[in-house]
């Protein structure tokens, strides 16, 4: 089970520091470690790697250019302890350059989320899930979460 974890997301960017800015003003803290083609914020548990989008379509050794798709394959997702909560992100998200993609509202699963993406279209839903167990410093803990 110890390598069940993410330890890093690295996010393709335009913009390294306005990216920056946006994660700091969400709370992410920038780190000294990076250099001119990738910043890394630090959060509770993990870490956010910001890459330049063609920095790092050069380090996989693949081309990004003819993406149509307006966001990746994958949603990240922050789970809230209360549905305020994920009002305040959603608005602080908002304000930091976001783009509200759909407001929070109650869902058709008994919980309430929204969507809004960064300013890389990089999509994130923020949700209030009554079913999930959250520890005391917000990570979801579903090995203790009833069934």
């Amino acid at each position: 089970m110890k390598d069940a974890r993410i330890c890093l997301v690295t996010l393709a960017v335009d913009d390294l520091e306005r990216s920056a800015s946006f994660y700091q003003a969400l709370g992410w803290t920038r780190t000294s470690a990076g250099n001119d083609t990738v910043i890394f914020m630090q959060g509770e548990r993990m870490v956010l790697s910001l890459f330049g989008r063609k920095d790092l379509a050069a380090d996989v050794g693949t081309s990004m250019e003819g993406s149509a798709a307006p966001y990746p394959n994958v949603a990240l997702a922050i789970n809230m302890s209360t549905e305020k909560d994920v009002d305040r992100l959603f608005d602080q998200a908002v304000a930091a350059g976001g783009a509200a993609v759909k407001r929070p509202e109650p869902t058709f699963w008994g919980g309430y989320s929204g969507y809004f993406s960064d300013p890389d279209s990089h999509l994130w839903e923020l949700a209030h899930n009554p079913f999930f167990r959250l520890t005391r410093r917000g990570h979801i803990d579903l090995l203790k979460t009833p069934a």
